[in-house]
């Protein structure tokens, strides 16, 4: 089973060669479709997609990051890796990226992955287990309240994120603890079935809401790695897209 990763990416230069360095070298048994969607960046990381992936493809590979912090192509264990770049003329928001991305795919399973280094992707095993080993998932979300290791930072995004679980919860009768994760893999069906139409980090919601609503899909939930980054450091999520969520939450439940 092929695996498509979705990687939304605005103003990410320090960090996208290592992100899509780890994310080549994650299940090197299984072939790998990354397409990253670059949301009109400024601070060169078009440049260097541009420079470094184009439509990218190698057999038995790794990716390292040389001293120039360009990507080079090493022999390795991965299996079939390939990569593509699509670029916004404007910025659309996270959700917009995800949308383009989305529409690109052709892998059996899906997965959504941050270009900032805060979620490692040697974590999708187990996910990917449930979904193609087992075969007992469709959709497997991620969640950084499990024990994993968890950067403490900001009281009132961990509150904020609480809150918008439990009101989900309760709205659409399910028991996930961490619905604003990043980490979310699907199969092919249900991107199928998916009508995202949110722009912003409403995609977060929109998603899940469709999931739960579908009354169909087989949802897991496993714990997580989360290495977050602050303000300064880049993190680009703040309170007016929580109080957007909490809007979110009623809208698709009527959808």
């Amino acid at each position: 089973m092929k695996l498509s990763v979705v990687i939304p990416a605005y103003n990410e230069r320090q960090t996208i060669a290592a992100c899509l360095a780890r994310v080549a070298a994650a299940l090197p048994a299984v072939a790998k479709e990354i397409i990253v969607v670059d949301d009109c960046s400024r601070d060169g990381t078009r440049d260097w997609l541009e420079r470094n992936i184009r439509d990218f493809s190698a057999t038995q590979c790794a990716l390292v990051v040389n001293a120039d912090g360009d990507l080079e192509v090493q022999a390795g264990p991965s299996a079939n890796v390939q990569i593509r770049a699509l670029f916004h003329q404007q910025n659309q928001g996270k959700g917009g990226a995800l949308q383009t991305g989305l529409r690109a795919v052709s892998g059996d399973v899906v997965v959504i992955q941050d270009a900032d280094l805060e979620y490692d992707p040697e974590d999708w095993r187990e996910m990917y287990g449930l979904i193609a080993d087992k075969r007992v998932a469709d959709v497997v979300f991620g969640s950084r309240f499990y024990g994993r290791p968890h950067r403490a930072l900001y009281f009132h995004h961990y509150m904020a994120n609480r809150l918008i679980s439990f009101l989900f919860n309760t709205m659409y009768d399910q028991t996930l603890t961490d619905i604003e994760v990043c980490y979310k893999m699907f199969t092919r069906e249900v991107l199928d079935t998916l009508r995202i139409t949110a722009n912003d980090f409403g995609f977060e919601v929109q998603f899940s809401a469709q999931v739960a609503r579908a009354r169909r899909w087989r949802i897991y939930e496993l714990g997580i790695s989360y290495y977050g980054r602050t303000y300064l450091e880049g993190k680009k999520i703040n309170w007016k897209d929580g109080v957007k969520a909490l809007w979110y939450l009623f809208k698709y439940r009527f959808e």
